[in-house]
């Protein structure tokens, strides 16, 4: 299952948009694959373009995301947090984020990272420090509150997309069994007339057998026969009248309820 195939995902990522403008933190949604299934919000260069930016930094990052739960502590040093995603009881992705400093970093802990990912420290440095600071407390406050709201908001287009759907193979049936119903109602017009046929054929039958008297016993019989068939389709004729009306009349009641 993929979030894109039920949410709109317009409104999805202005969700994020809004949560990442609010709290100051970074933020992306990814597909169970890893990859990117919204814009990136709020990232830093720290995080982007330098840390990321070198082939060691962005293995330990890519290693980070796919292990990371809840909120955490990067490799380099700042906090990330990392949310599922559950879509109708089953996990689709995850919104993973922050970028933060939970305190005033020590210089000397990133610079020996700017030196094992293989980038310049100063330049290092110098991204760090434009790295909002804030709590352990408030990134797993922030964290939770865009888990539940992007999680209420992923499974509410579920469900309606998904009524959306019963709506119309019920409307499918419906006009399927209506049209069924018209056909019953023609051929029972055509059983009716077999019916009118065979009870002339036997009235015919009758009288021609009591003019040919003894000679005409035999005919009788198939006349008699004859005129009980007509009987009997009858009254299974309007055994299946009285079944089709009934069907009409829920399948009416289910248009009205629609």
């Amino acid at each position: 299952m993929r979030i894109e195939e039920y949410v709109d995902m317009d409104g999805f990522g202005k969700i994020m948009s809004n949560w990442a403008a609010a709290t100051g933190l970074a933020t992306v949604a990814v597909g169970m694959d890893g990859k990117y299934i919204s814009d990136c919000f709020n990232f830093t260069d720290f995080c982007i373009k330098y840390t990321r930016g070198s082939d060691e930094g962005r293995a330990r990052c890519e290693r980070c995301d796919r292990e990371g739960r809840g909120v955490y502590n990067c490799h380099a040093g700042l906090i990330d947090f990392s949310i599922d995603l559950v879509l109708n009881g089953e996990k689709v992705g995850a919104v993973i984020g922050g970028q933060v400093l939970p305190e005033k970093p020590d210089e000397e802990k990133f610079r020996q990272v700017a030196r094992e990912i293989g980038v310049d420290e100063e330049r290092y440095l110098l991204a760090l420090h434009k790295v909002n600071v804030r709590s352990k407390e408030a990134i797993e406050a922030s964290a939770e509150l865009l888990g539940q709201v992007l999680n209420n908001y992923i499974n509410a287009e579920f469900n309606q997309k998904v009524r959306g759907q019963a709506y119309d193979t019920l409307r499918g049936g419906i006009e399927e069994t209506n049209r069924l119903v018209n056909e019953i109602k023609e051929n029972t017009k055509e059983l009716k007339a077999i019916q009118s046929r065979q009870k002339i054929l036997a009235l015919n039958a009758s009288i021609e057998a009591a003019r040919a008297g003894e000679v005409g016993a035999g005919f009788a019989v198939v006349a008699k026969e004859v005129g009980k068939l007509s009987e009997t389709s009858s009254i299974v004729n309007a055994k299946i009248e009285q079944r089709v009306t009934q069907i009409a009349e829920v399948v009416a009641d289910m248009e009205n309820k629609k």
